[in-house]
C-alpha cells in the first residue's frame, strides 16, 4: 500500500529521524550571498565555506543551494580553486533568504521496512519568530521532497503548523531527544509556537519525529540570536555518549547558565531508563566583533560520511576541545575548521549544514 503523509503521521507510518553519524547520501547546503548576513565579511565566508565543502565532497556528495544563475557560477569559480570535486556537487537554483539549512532545509525520517524508506518532515520554519525574511527559505523542504521524489510529511500540532528548527533538536537515533526551554517554552521571546505547553513538544515530537524520551536542558549560549539552540550546547556523539558545553570563568557571561545545565545532565536519562556518558567540553574565550558578542562554541561541530569538522577559533582551547572529540570519535578524524568568519553570521558548521541520510 502506497504511503499517505497526509493520513499517517511518520511515527505511525514506521519512521523516526535517524542521528547524524548514520551515513549520508548528501549534505545540503546554501551558498552565502547575502551581506547583512556578513556585514563586512562575506568573501571571506564564501571562501571559508568553498574550503568546507571542498573538505565535505571528498567523502559524500553536497547539495548546494545557489538560487539564480550568476551565484552558481560564482561558487564554482570559488569551488573550483578550493579544490573541490566538483563531481560531487549538485548545483541547485533554489532561491532563499538566508539559507541556514539546519533550520530550514529538508528534516529527513527513516525506517527500517517498507517503501519508500525515507521521508521529510516539513517543520515551518518561519525565521527564529524573530527575522521577517524567510519565506523563501520556508519552501526549501517542499522542493527538496520533489527533488528527491520523497513523501512530505507536513508537522502540525493543534490544529496548526509546528514551526521547529534542526538547530533546536539533538537525536541519538534511539529515540531521544534534547532541546532547551529557553528555546521552546520561553512565553515572550522568539515565541515559534504561541501557547504550546512542554506536554505539546513533546507529543509532536513524538509524532513527527519518532522520539520516545525527550530531556529538557535550560538556557544556550551567550550570542545566540536563535534563542537558546541545542546545537551550540550539547550534542550526541554516539547512542550513549554526549557533550555538553562547560565554562569555567566566573565572570563570564556563560558561566551560570551553563553550571545549571551540568546540575540538569545529572537527570538525563535515555530512552532505556539507562544514564549516559557526558564529557564536558571547554568554550573559547569570547569571540566579540564589533562589539558584538558571538556564538563561539565547539559544540557545533558536523558529523560527515569521512569525518568530524569542528568549529575553531584561534584559542588554546581549539585543541582540546578536538582532543576531546578525536577520543569520542575513534572511527572518524576529527577536523578543526577556521571559524571566526562564519560566526559573525551568528553560526557555523552545524548550522550552516542539514544530512540527508542514505535509504
Amino acid at each position: 500500500m502506497a504511503l499517505d503523509p497526509t493520513r499517517v503521521t511518520p511515527a505511525e507510518a514506521g519512521f523516526s529521524m535517524p542521528a547524524e553519524w548514520t551515513p549520508h547520501a548528501a549534505t545540503w547546503l546554501a551558498w552565502p550571498q547575502k551581506e547583512s548576513d556578513f556585514p563586512g565579511k562575506l568573501d571571506a565566508v564564501r571562501w571559508a565555506m568553498a574550503d568546507f565543502i571542498a573538505r565535505l565532497s571528498r567523502g559524500e556528495r553536497v547539495r548546494l543551494l545557489t538560487g539564480a544563475a550568476r551565484a552558481e557560477q560564482q561558487a564554482r569559480l570559488y569551488l573550483a580553486r578550493a579544490g573541490a570535486a566538483l563531481h560531487r556537487v549538485d548545483f541547485i537554483r533554489c532561491p532563499v533568504d538566508r539559507g541556514w539549512m539546519r533550520d530550514c532545509g529538508p528534516v529527513f525520517v527513516t525506517r527500517p521496512a517498507g517503501a519508500p524508506r525515507r521521508a521529510i518532515v516539513d517543520l515551518h520554519f518561519n525565521g527564529w519568530a524573530k527575522y521577517p525574511d524567510w519565506r523563501k527559505d520556508h519552501r526549501v523542504p517542499a522542493m527538496a521532497a520533489a527533488r528527491l521524489r520523497l513523501p512530505r510529511f507536513d508537522a502540525r500540532w493543534n490544529g496548526r503548523p509546528l514551526v521547529c528548527e534542526g538547530g533546536g533538536i539533538e537525536v541519538n537515533g534511539a529515540g531521544t531527544l534534547l532541546s532547551t526551554e529557553e528555546c521552546y517554552l520561553d512565553p515572550k521571546t522568539q515565541v515559534r509556537n504561541p501557547g504550546f505547553t512542554r506536554r505539546d513538544y513533546e507529543a509532536a515530537w513524538g509524532a513527527w519525529l519518532g522520539a520516545r524520551n525527550v530531556f529538557w536542558l535550560g538556557r544556550g549560549i551567550a550570542g545566540d540570536d536563535t534563542h537558546g539552540h541545542i546545537d551550540d550546547l550539547c550534542r550526541f556523539t554516539g547512542p550513549r555518549t554526549l557533550v555538553l558545553v562547560k565554562e569555567d570563568n566566573p565572570r563570564d557571561a556563560n558561566y551560570r547558565p551553563l553550571a545549571e545545565n551540568w546540575e540538569r545532565i545529572a537527570g538525563l536519562r535515555l530512552e532505556d531508563g539507562s544514564k549516559p556518558e557526558v564529557a564536558p567540553l571547554p568554550m573559547p574565550a569570547p569571540v566579540v566583533f564589533g562589539g558584538q558578542r558571538l556564538p563561539a562554541s565547539y559544540a557545533n561541530f558536523y558529523i560527515a560520511n569521512h569525518a568530524v569538522f569542528v568549529p575553531t577559533f584561534n584559542d588554546p582551547n581549539d585543541r582540546v576541545a578536538l582532543g576531546i572529540l578525536g577520543e569520542l570519535f575513534r572511527g572518524r578524524p576529527v577536523i578543526g575548521i577556521h571559524a571566526l568568519d562564519l560566526v559573525w553570521g551568528l553560526g557555523t558548521l552545524h548550522c550552516l549544514s542539514q544530512q540527508e541520510p542514505r535509504a
